[in-house]
């Protein structure tokens, strides 16, 4: 009988012990279960800032192009960018950049100022749009204005993309 009441006993301890243990565990496992959510989240967070950051260069580089393309035209060209006058014909008719023609044949010309815009398909998968304005305070002297945006998206922009990125460069001289 001593040894029945003594495994009784043992019996009744194990029972306490067994629930402090499992009380433990699910205590142990909930902390390292919210420290990873915790590193999951920052680097779900870090992954979408340098997407972001990634899409952002590329936008600037689309602008930075289509920059380009309007100072190399507006220098090494003739007539290229309209100016005031309605009467110009543009050498080389058919200029292009990055292998794409641009077209520069529909500015809209005011009183003392001309704007020619054009869309420059990039290589890749990007666009810029450009927009060349010029204008005269003293005749004969020309100013010019380059506004150049660029997207990490193929043109035409019109659709709505949630995803798309614009960057925008303004050049004057």
């Amino acid at each position: 009988m001593k040894y029945i009441a003594c495994n009784q006993e043992i019996g009744r301890k194990r029972e306490k012990r067994g629930g402090f243990a499992m009380l433990f565990a699910v205590l142990v496992s909930s902390v390292l279960l919210s420290i990873g959510l915790s590193i999951f989240n920052l680097t779900v967070k870090e992954l979408v800032l340098s997407s972001s950051g990634r899409e952002s260069q590329f936008s600037f580089y689309a602008a930075d192009t289509g920059a380009e393309c309007a100072i190399y035209w507006d220098f090494k060209g003739k007539d290229i960018f309209a100016t005031s006058s309605d009467s110009r014909s543009p050498f080389p008719s058919d200029p292009n950049c990055v292998g794409a023609p641009i077209d520069v044949s529909h500015p809209v010309s005011g009183p003392n100022s001309a704007t020619t815009q054009f869309v420059l398909n990039i290589p890749g998968g990007y666009c810029s749009i450009v927009t060349v304005r010029k204008w005269s305070d003293a005749p004969p002297i020309i100013k010019t204005e380059i506004d150049s945006r660029g997207y990490n998206t193929p043109c035409p922009i019109d659709a709505p993309d949630q995803n798309r990125v614009e960057r925008a460069l303004k050049v004057t001289y």
